[in-house]
């Protein structure tokens, strides 16, 4: 928890943690440790596709290709758990007055590979107070996730229960890679 509050100003200062849309044409790349990441979003209205492409050393990943609705905003590239193979991450917004946020995200393997990384859904104390509006970014080596709380009664547009904010590592999965929720702190408005 100390963790999460430390980093509050910073996140604040950062203007919330949204990022710039990725454009749908030409392709976006982000590059790091060596690896580099081609970003291609294609699609009409709500409904897109996204290519992910990546390189290293002259050797190409296979592509990874998914469908979303919604928007994506991001991308951002950081070697989350320190091994030396960058992970890419996409935020996406649902469309609706809900703008429920999630996230795509892929780390580099050794073989060449995207591995996928999943989030849990929010359940439990996390998704008390929930109704979407979220904003993501990466802090060091942690996933930051904030969004506004509803209270009983309130409308999508006026939220009053505050904001909280939760803090993801990167963790090894069965298949690749997940977040796991380490720490959330809730901010009375």
């Amino acid at each position: 928890m100390a963790t999460v509050s430390r980093w509050l100003p910073v996140l604040l200062l950062l203007g919330g943690l949204g990022g710039a849309a990725v454009a749908a044409a030409p392709a976006t790349v982000l590059k790091l440790q060596g690896v580099s990441f081609k970003v291609q979003v294609t699609g009409e209205g709500t409904e897109k596709t996204v290519v992910v492409q990546a390189s290293k050393g002259g050797k190409t990943f296979p592509a990874v290709k998914t469908q979303v609705l919604g928007s994506i905003s991001g991308p951002e590239v950081e070697d989350l758990n320190s091994d030396g193979q960058p992970e890419l991450l996409l935020y996406v917004t649902s469309s609706g007055s809900g703008s429920y946020g999630s996230v795509l995200a892929w780390s580099a393997s050794k073989g060449h590979n995207l591995l996928p990384i999943t989030m849990p859904e929010l359940s439990g104390k996390l998704a008390q107070g929930y109704m979407g509006h979220d904003q993501f970014a990466v802090v060091e080596t942690s996933l930051m996730r904030r969004f506004p709380l509803y209270r009983s009664g309130d409308t999508n547009a006026k939220p009053t229960g505050g904001t909280r904010q939760i803090s993801y590592k990167l963790v090894a999965g069965e298949a690749g890679y997940q977040f796991k929720p380490v720490s959330e702190t809730s901010f009375s408005d």
